[in-house]
């Protein structure tokens, strides 16, 4: 007999569990939820049943069936609202500010999100803050109302993280959960490596029972399982960053090829060591090949004092030196640029019939400014001026 079957013979379906504990399909998943009813994984299939042993001690309980089906009641806000005996505006106020957690949503036909409470936790609030019901709210509660916040999905994220983190027995699959409360965007910073972000994808907890099957519905109720508040958000990445160090000195994540290196199908290498470590060293480029000697500098003559606008080269001038500059028949086949040389040389443009045909462009290549300033320079170490006009003469600052 296999395990899978000796696991068969001693445990039983859902279905069938809820059935012998006389509760419905709705009833029995918030049982699972709240821990009342513990289930254990069947073979490598993933389904969770219930073992005989755990439906007998249920059914040992002197209170059996009554009071497990009412520690698993769930109310809506108007049944909540009257078992407290005020009206359903004050209770949805009380909720919002996180007086009383809910236990699970869904939403309506119109996609309006709808909250549901334990009957249990709601008469227990009742006993232990009675202040409450009753006239004014305190100040500090009708501030925060009115500045529009409402902490019911954040109180139903931390009861379902609770529930995922008890649930699971694996390092990484605790840690699976905690990332299952950020986004995506959120996950790839703390988990900068591509392959325990996807051995997290792999573990991730399923979606909540109920979640809508429509695409509009679907986002919304996403929306809720994610964390959105800035200090709930922090909160789950220094817990991330936590579990995945706890993870990774327990195991180490799969790598592509972990199976054949180590010639064994259960047993990975690397395991307990650090992930980084394992990392492949990233492939450098390829070495530039730069030219042995740097080339020569023109030293042009000393020119007389002139005006600015004789002191920018023409273009014609640049392209006729570019031209008739001799290539030696030894030279390899890259040749860089000389600094007298600009890199770019304008190309003329035939003028439309009709238009006259603009000026050339200069050259703006940093070879062209060098050379007028090596110009300027010498100039003013001449001590010669600059004339502006013909009017009166100014140093050239």
């Amino acid at each position: 007999m296999t395990v899978d079957e000796k696991t068969r013979a001693v445990t039983v379906t859902p279905g069938r569990a809820a059935q012998e504990l006389e509760l419905g399909r709705d009833e029995f998943r918030l049982a699972v939820q709240l821990g009342l009813v513990r289930t254990v994984p069947a073979g490598e299939s993933g389904r969770r049943r219930v073992e005989r042993g755990e439906l007998d001690r249920l059914k040992a309980a002197p209170d059996f069936p009554a009071g497990l089906r009412d520690r698993v009641r769930a109310v809506g806000t108007t049944e909540a609202a009257a078992l407290l005996g005020i009206t359903p505006e004050r209770f949805t106020r009380l909720a919002r500010t996180g007086h009383i957690s809910p236990v699970r949503f869904s939403l309506n036909r119109y996609r309006a999100v709808v909250w549901t409470y334990l009957a249990e936790e709601v008469a227990g609030f009742g006993l232990a803050c009675p202040a409450l019901l009753t006239g004014r709210l305190p100040l500090e509660l009708r501030e925060r109302l009115a500045a529009q916040e409402d902490v019911r999905p954040r109180n139903w994220r931390a009861r379902r993280l609770g529930v995922l983190l008890r649930a699971a027995d694996d390092p990484w699959a605790q840690a699976a959960a905690v990332a299952s409360m950020l986004d995506p965007v959120q996950v790839a910073e703390v988990v900068d490596d591509p392959y325990e972000r996807a051995h997290l994808d792999r573990l991730r907890p399923p979606a909540p029972p109920g979640m809508p099957v429509g695409a509009a519905g679907r986002d919304i109720a996403e929306r809720l399982t994610r964390a959105d508040d800035p200090d709930e958000i922090l909160w789950h990445r220094l817990s991330l960053a936590l579990a995945l160090d706890e993870a990774r000195t327990a195991q180490a994540a799969p790598y592509p090829g972990d199976v054949a290196r180590s010639g064994a199908a259960g047993e990975r290498p690397g395991a307990g060591a650090s992930v980084r470590k394992r990392r492949q060293e990233t492939p450098t480029a390829a070495p530039v090949l730069l030219p042995s000697a740097p080339p020569p500098v023109l030293r042009l003559p000393p020119v007389r004092p002139a005006t600015a606008a004789s002191l920018l080269p023409s273009a014609a001038a640049t392209s006729a030196a570019a031209v008739a500059a001799p290539v030696p028949a030894s030279s390899p086949a890259w040749v860089p640029a000389q600094a007298s040389t600009p890199a770019w040389v304008p190309a003329p443009v035939a003028a439309a019939a009709g238009h006259p045909a603009g000026p050339e462009r200069p050259p703006s290549r940093p070879a062209a400014r060098a050379r007028l300033l090596d110009r300027l320079r010498r100039r003013r170490a001449a001590g010669g001026g600059r004339v502006r006009g013909r009017k009166r003469p100014a140093a050239w600052p």
